[in-house]
């Protein structure tokens, strides 16, 4: 008579937005059914949930204020699960900041997550000095509209444009530390590193940089679409957070301590 494999605990997967957005962007993140996952949205001290805090612009500083959030919310989470386990993803702007986040959860806890997913972000090495650089409002406004990561609805309101607008240029500020600031950062958990092909902002060879901050494996993943692909269709995103190292039929060989998979589908 077989035994029947018993189930492995959920993964709570924290989540960190891109560039001027909040949580709410992964509100309507589902699990793919059968998958033991827990979404869970983290922002900034001064957006979302937490728009009464105050803003914090000094890099070290949001790292540790993250952190906290992070740490309290699985400490709870734990007392009605023990033995949760826990991932991070992080898209754009969000990668560098979910990553940080993590080595500091981690050094707290004593414990690595399961995995960190980064999305369509430039490792370090490689941040230019400005990405909006001296746009003026409208302009700002027509890459975002270009980019295609912002809700029309959003960006045909006056008051949320105006909000939109701000918050960029506020995470740009911050942005603008990353290079310094996460120039050394170095985990010792897998990295999942997911690409779109059409990525204008950030290549699949571009993200690949990003295994030099991790001594554990890396595992690349190419997907189809532009810059926000990851988000718009985030079914192979939330597997991979549980799942980080699974290869699809056409996966090949990476670099040495890499495993790659390509995904087919549209261009």
């Amino acid at each position: 008579m077989s035994r029947a494999t018993p189930p492995k605990t959920p993964v709570r997967l924290y989540c960190f937005p891109h560039a001027g957005a909040s949580s709410l962007v992964y509100r309507g993140w589902r699990a793919p059914q059968g998958v033991p996952l827990e979404i869970v949205g983290v922002d900034q001290p001064g957006r979302g949930p937490r728009a009464r805090d105050a803003r914090v612009t000094h890099y070290p500083e949001l790292v540790a204020a993250m952190a906290d959030q992070v740490a309290a919310d699985l400490r709870a989470a734990r007392e009605e699960r023990p033995g949760l386990r826990w991932a991070t993803f992080g898209h754009s702007f969000g990668a560098t900041l979910s990553l940080s986040v993590a080595a500091t959860v981690a050094r707290r806890l004593g414990e690595r997550p399961e995995r960190s997913v980064l999305s369509a972000a430039l490792p370090p090495r490689l941040q230019p000095e400005t990405v909006i650089g001296d746009l003026d409002d409208d302009a700002l406004l027509a890459k975002m509209v270009a980019d295609g990561g912002t809700a029309s609805a959003l960006l045909s309101n006056t008051t949320m444009t105006r909000l939109l607008v701000r918050m960029m240029r506020e995470d740009e500020e911050i942005r603008c530390q990353f290079g310094r600031e996460t120039s050394t950062l170095s985990v010792d958990h897998p990295l999942v590193l997911l690409a779109a092909r059409d990525d204008p902002h950030v290549t699949p060879a571009q993200m690949a940089g990003w295994a030099e901050h991790s001594t554990a494996p890396s595992h690349r993943v190419e997907i189809p679409g532009g810059h926000f692909a990851a988000v718009l269709q985030p079914e192979r995103a939330l597997a991979l957070a549980v799942d980080g190292t699974a290869r699809a039929p056409e996966g090949r060989p990476g670099r040495e301590g890499e495993s790659l998979t390509c995904v087919s589908g549209p261009r």
